[in-house]
């Protein structure tokens, strides 16, 4: 199956509703060297859900400065990924171009769990 043809399956609400697709605000970002790309190592609370924690390879777009602070859109339940000597609890959305991973943007802050409707 190629990738056009998986974006282009049909999914039930029911299969929707089971992604956890929530927002979040970003309360720390460390670097994460032994990353291959370059990388951050993102901390984001999650409000109801608590704090989890995600390596991102967004780093070309985005200094730790530029992040902490910012709402964020993740899908939290995923189970957990080693990724390298980090454990990673969530998925960090984004829609990748030449320059490297744009994060999905929330227009107006909304409360920390809110989930996507």
């Amino acid at each position: 199956m190629t990738n056009a043809e998986a974006a282009a399956t049909t999914i039930s609400w029911a299969d929707f509703e089971k992604v956890l697709i929530v927002a979040g605000t970003v309360t720390r970002v460390e670097a994460f060297p032994e990353a291959r790309s370059p990388a951050w190592k993102i901390w984001v609370d999650f409000g109801p859900w608590g704090e989890k924690k995600t390596s991102a390879r967004v780093a070309h777009l985005y200094t730790a400065a530029d992040l902490v602070g910012r709402q964020v859109v993740g899908v939290i339940n995923f189970p957990e990924k080693q990724i390298g000597p980090f454990r990673s609890q969530f998925l960090l959305t984004g829609f990748p171009t030449e320059a490297g991973v744009v994060l999905t943007a929330i227009e107006r802050p909304v409360p920390n769990g809110t989930r996507l409707a």
